[in-house]
């Protein structure tokens, strides 16, 4: 054969046999990542239905928490759509990116409610308890009890939101001041004409607005109490405060300043300052003198 003609041959032949090998590797190459991504997505689903699955068996635990007839209907009507997601599920090739999709999506939805329920109940099953101590404490209380119980499904989302969130009041930023005669801070003892209590009630929006008696109580590093401005309740007691007074609380935050007039020697030590309203002691602090 002429060599002019056989040298063009051999390149053709050789190119066509580098594109083959090429060829051959990316096949290969690609078949690999297609392996990869399908044994994922076979994972991914397989993770989907154990959720499916767990919130289903969820909503079965759920139901013998509770004997609200409503709320179980609701729960069963809840649990039948989450098995019957995920029976489509299992029906769905993992290659189906569309529907695993949307079975996702649904998934997040299902985990969602389930989350609301699961807070829904254990705020229920807490206020039915709070309700019955409290029945058995204050027989007077027992029929404004029982219709609260029985109109839980209609109140059911404000309840919720306030139980979730505690009433009672918080006294923050309490800040101890020692002033001289003329209204001056001072660290000197001697100098102190009057104790400064200064502090704000927090934002609480369940709480009870209208007119609150906060009481402070100084007390000694010995353990004595300073001064007397009349009792209040206490853990079913009656303790003596150092000062009160009356505030004007409309649940946001609420500044409050009270004085305490030096009546006794004071001594060196550490004082403790706490504070109290609606029966229950709201902040506390130390203070000391040298």
């Amino acid at each position: 054969m002429n060599k002019k003609v056989l040298i063009p041959v051999i390149v053709v032949v050789l190119l066509l046999a580098g594109g083959i090998v090429y060829l051959t590797l990316s096949l290969n190459q690609q078949k690999q990542q297609n392996q990869a991504m399908q044994e994922l997505a076979e994972i991914d689903k397989k993770e989907m239905e154990n959720e499916y699955q767990q919130f289903a068996n969820q909503y079965s635990e759920m139901k013998t928490k509770i004997n609200n007839d409503s709320i179980i209907a609701q729960l069963t009507a809840e649990q039948e759509k989450t098995q019957r997601l995920l029976q489509e599920l299992k029906e769905t090739k993992s290659t189906d990116a569309r529907e695993i999709a949307r079975l996702k999506k649904e998934l997040a939805t299902v985990r969602a409610v389930l989350r609301s329920y699961v807070l829904e109940i254990d705020s229920l099953n807490r206020l039915n308890q709070s309700l019955t101590a409290e029945n058995t404490r204050v027989k007077g209380q027992y029929e404004e009890a029982t219709r609260q119980i029985e109109g839980l499904n209609s109140e059911k989302a404000t309840l919720s939101e306030k139980v979730a969130i505690a009433a009672q009041l918080d006294a923050i930023g309490i800040n101890i001041v020692p002033v001289d005669k003329r209204g001056h801070a001072t660290k000197k003892i001697k100098k102190c004409k009057a104790i400064q209590v200064n502090f704000s009630l927090a934002k609480n929006v369940t709480a009870a607005s209208g007119m609150k008696t906060i009481y402070v109580r100084i007390t000694s590093p010995t353990g004595g109490l300073l001064g007397g401005a009349g009792s209040f309740a206490y853990e079913n007691r009656s303790l003596q405060a150092s000062m009160k007074k009356a505030v004007e609380y409309g649940g946001q935050e609420t500044p409050v300043t009270l004085f305490w007039n030096v009546t006794q020697a004071l001594v060196e030590g550490t004082y403790n300052v706490s504070i109290f309203a609606d029966g229950n002691m709201i902040g506390s602090k130390n203070y000391t003198f040298k």
